[in-house]
């Protein structure tokens, strides 16, 4: 980190923010073929503060992709018994990017979000409406999951299927969706079909978890702001609120606090439209060596002004945009190289089969076919192993596909 320095050059930027995700961190157990064990997934989630949960499988489910990324191979049942391991779990389940995985240190930081959503504040409306009206509802089922252990919404007694509403939901899944926001309850495990179970919360999470003190909402706020600025490396505030979604007002008064305790350190970036700030003990490493595709909701990239701004890349997620419309493919993946993203591939996971199809691969502007091929095609290898599929198989859209089935072939 530069002592002193108040401008940064957008390279350096790149290398701090690639350092803080932990890339440079892992390749070793990539170059050197280890799998990534489970204290590594463990420290990679406490690294990154959180994980967002997506249950869209066309290549793996997005919550397990981040830990492949940056570790390589590894076991997925490992995240599940992190995140369900009973009481020795080391995640649990709230809404802290999106739906997430959270490091269970974090859950007193996110009661005062939980507090807020029991007064109806940042939920969604229908959720914030039916709360006020149909406490009698929310709390008979909290008293059935309390007298009968954990519970799927499914599995709920009581006859309240109400009318479909929004999202198809009935009555039951409104009550335990709200219990779930006001922190009153959380995921047990998940099913085969990712489907979550429920429990309270004081018998789901660590007992010194459930007993420690609440901090002010101001105290959360800057610790969370903290954290956010140590996974990013460096960031401008919008980025910084946005990691955990937290609000403008909260995020401006911790922000300055955070300055004026020496933990955020503001920089100007080459190119950047907005301050930013750089945290305390970022590193930047002379060069980086990262070979990575990244999931759609990975943090390197979700935030997708800073994607663009750090390394000039428009992502957009596609899966809602119809076919004929779409410009990359439906289920996209980054793929760094480097201290740069170099190019996209449209991955899907034939399991019949047994072959990762890379259905479209584009390169990034400025970038060469011939010195992104080869490294890709070893990437899309390891994700092939990973995933138990036998092979490759390359379809011919995009401009680099012709040269990466070339590299996969040689």
């Amino acid at each position: 980190m530069p002592r002193r320095s108040d401008s940064l050059s957008l390279k350096q930027a790149r290398r701090i923010a690639i350092a803080a995700q932990g890339f440079d961190l892992a390749g070793l157990h990539r170059r050197e073929g280890h799998a990534g064990e489970r204290r590594h997934l463990r420290d990679m989630a406490d690294r990154l503060g959180v994980i967002q949960i997506d249950s869209v499988n066309v290549v793996a489910r997005a919550h397990t992709l981040p830990g492949f990324s940056r570790l390589g191979r590894y076991d997925i049942a490992d995240i599940d018994a992190l995140a369900y391991a009973g009481r020795r779990r080391c995640l649990f389940e709230y809404w802290g990017h999106e739906a997430s995985y959270l490091p269970v240190a974090l859950q007193p930081l996110f009661r005062w979000r939980m507090e807020r959503a029991r007064r109806g504040e940042g939920i969604y409306t229908g959720l914030a409406t039916f709360g006020r009206e149909r406490q009698d509802l929310i709390e008979e089922v909290r008293r059935e999951i309390e007298a009968e252990g954990p519970k799927a919404a499914g599995e709920l007694s009581h006859d309240h299927k109400g009318e479909g509403g929004w999202w198809g939901w009935s009555d039951g899944k409104r009550a335990i969706e709200w219990l779930f926001w006001a922190g009153i309850v959380t995921t047990a495990t998940r099913r085969a079909a990712f489907e979550r179970v429920y429990d309270l919360t004081e018998r789901v999470l660590p007992r010194a978890i459930v007993e420690a003190p609440t901090p002010t909402p101001v105290e959360a706020h800057r610790e969370l702001l903290r954290r956010s600025a140590a996974a990013l490396g460096i960031a401008t505030e919008r980025c910084l609120r946005d990691y955990y979604r937290l609000g403008v007002d909260d995020t401006r008064q911790a922000v300055a606090e955070l300055v004026e305790a020496g933990d955020l350190l503001p920089v100007t970036v080459e190119g950047f439209r907005n301050p930013a700030y750089l945290a305390r003990g970022a590193r930047l490493p002379r060069r980086v060596e990262a070979r990575a595709l990244l999931a759609p909701f990975d943090p390197l990239v979700w935030q997708r002004e800073r994607t663009e701004g750090l390394f000039g890349a428009r992502i957009r997620l596609e899966i809602y945009v119809p076919a004929e419309k779409r410009t990359h493919g439906y289920y996209v993946l980054p793929f760094l190289l480097g201290d740069r993203l170099a190019a996209r591939v449209d991955l899907k996971a034939d399991r019949a089969g047994s072959v990762l199809v890379v259905q479209a691969a584009h390169l990034e502007d400025g970038e060469r076919a011939g010195e992104v091929a080869g490294p890709l095609a070893a990437e899309l290898r390891l994700v092939a192993a990973w995933l138990g599929l036998s092979d490759v198989r390359v379809m011919p859209r995009g401009d680099l596909a012709p040269v990466l089935e070339e590299a996969l072939a040689a």
